[in-house]
């Protein structure tokens, strides 16, 4: 399941990272890699506000797409 998927409030393990190599290396350097646990805090205008490692992030929703949870 991708995290453009997930439910609001819920939280999941990153399976994988795909997506183009520029937005894999941003995704790594917020410490977004397989086996973190991600948590989606809410959807505004196209953004997702997720929880990784007691830090708040934005993300757009190409972004959102390249995540993978285990489901």
């Amino acid at each position: 399941m991708l995290l453009s998927k997930a439910g609001i409030g819920e939280t999941f393990n990153i399976k994988q990272v795909e997506g183009k190599e520029k937005i894999q290396k941003f995704l790594f350097t917020l410490g977004c890699f397989q086996g973190e646990e991600i948590t989606l805090i809410s959807k505004l205008a196209g953004n997702y506000i997720v929880n990784i490692k007691d830090s708040r992030y934005a993300l757009d929703e190409n972004m959102a797409k390249a995540i993978v949870l285990e489901a």
